[in-house]
């Protein structure tokens, strides 16, 4: 992780940040789809330095059965940072930070989800970041959408997730570690960009009025391009699977 002198700027003369980007530049993101066989859906992303991988399992029998819900499926999230994730190793326990996410990555995703066809049963959702570079929140949010989708679990919208803050006194999207720790806010949002529905909005810092309205329309601009990102991981993962299963099925009749 990089650290910061007591002097240093995070935005230079030309107004580009300690990575090189503009202020309205998103890191550069990668996805991946099914990686993990034993689960339902899986998917993984980088973001910056930033990789984390997130498994789905259900919708499945719940345990203990008492959490059960009569009317809908039960939407359970675990969000967890690896010891080695961080520079300082961090203790394997859970911790408070993290069970907070947890509830809140599961609230943001559970407004995408139709829950109410599956009840009485479980949907668990596993996060698990490998390595943390500022922003894992949203970038968890939007590998899990994805890792639902590739569960086949029905969704109303896939759901991205950005930040946007203060850094230098400047509205920048989507903060790395070292802005998120030294930046004067961070505004994380999480977007279900087809209705426009925003399911999650946090801000840790303060903004004027003007600001806050700048930065949500960044971070939403951030949440629109991540979802196409994610449109673009389902097609390359779905339409190779199809044109496969094109060809066996076409050997087959031949």
């Amino acid at each position: 992780m990089e650290k910061k002198n007591k002097d240093q700027k995070l935005i230079d003369k030309k107004g580009l940040r300690v990575d090189g980007r503009k202020t309205d530049e998103l890191r550069p993101i990668k996805f991946e789809i099914g990686l993990l066989n034993k689960a339902n859906g899986s998917a993984y992303i980088e973001q910056g330095k930033n990789k984390i991988i997130a498994a789905v399992y259900g919708p499945r029998e719940t345990h203990p059965r008492h959490r059960a819900l009569r009317d809908k499926a039960l939407l359970r999230c675990r969000y967890h940072m690896a010891p080695f994730s961080v520079e300082e190793r961090k203790r394997p326990a859970p911790s408070r930070r993290e069970i907070e996410l947890s509830k809140v990555i599961g609230d943001a995703l559970e407004a995408a989800v139709f829950v109410e066809l599956y009840p009485r049963t479980s949907i668990d959702v596993f996060i698990e970041v490998l390595q943390s570079d500022g922003g894992s929140r949203g970038a968890s949010i939007s590998a899990a959408s994805l890792a639902l989708a590739d569960a086949g679990i029905p969704l109303r919208d896939l759901v991205a997730a950005c930040a946007a803050g203060k850094v230098d006194g400047q509205i920048v999207l989507d903060l790395n570690d070292i802005e998120d720790k030294f930046g004067e806010a961070d505004l994380p949002v999480a977007l279900m960009p087809q209705s426009g529905s925003v399911s999650l909005l946090q801000m840790d810092g303060n903004l004027s009025q003007k600001e806050f309205e700048k930065a949500f329309k960044l971070a939403l601009d951030g949440c629109h391009q991540i979802h196409d990102l994610q449109k673009r991981a389902l097609r390359d993962k779905y339409s190779v699977k199809n044109e496969v299963l094109e060809d066996l099925k076409g050997q087959k009749e031949g």
